[in-house]
């Protein structure tokens, strides 16, 4: 038998080109349509939160792996670009590329981290949704 989680979401629209996404429990967040299409600046876009998304589910499922094998690391920092072009006659992101810095404390931790980062790119569910090309481009630094 499968399982089976549900998640749930509000949004309101307070105005212009901007609403307010909410969940149960937790902080709302402030959305509107993006400067490059004539939205507000200071607002998170449908943009942004999708590529955050994408981003903090590889994150978190590199920690789910890293806890479970017991790999230790220093310090985990990512950076997400996403181009979102025309095709075929409709806006879509095309490629979306993922740039985590990861520290360790050793030599030995490179290989084991680099290996966790490949199953955390083939097994994040976001990115498993969609239809962008995406890439996940870690670098490994050795540090204290």
């Amino acid at each position: 038998m499968s399982k089976k989680y549900v998640f749930r979401t509000e949004l309101r629209w307070s105005g212009f080109k901007r609403g307010s996404v909410s969940s149960p429990g937790k902080l709302n967040i402030g959305v509107a349509t993006p400067p490059e299409f004539n939205g507000e600046e200071g607002y998170w876009s449908p943009e942004e939160l999708l590529l955050s998304a994408v981003d903090s589910c590889i994150m978190t499922t590199f920690l789910h792996y890293a806890e479970r094998k017991k790999i230790e690391f220093k310090a985990y920092e990512s950076e997400t670009e996403g181009v979102l072009e025309r095709i075929d006659d409709q806006f879509m992101f095309s490629n979306i590329k993922i740039k985590p810095t990861i520290l360790v404390m050793s030599e030995d931790q490179v290989g084991k981290v680099k290996e966790l980062m490949t199953i955390a790119e083939n097994n994040c569910f976001i990115s498993n949704s969609i239809k962008s090309t995406i890439e996940v481009i870690p670098e490994i630094k050795v540090g204290i």
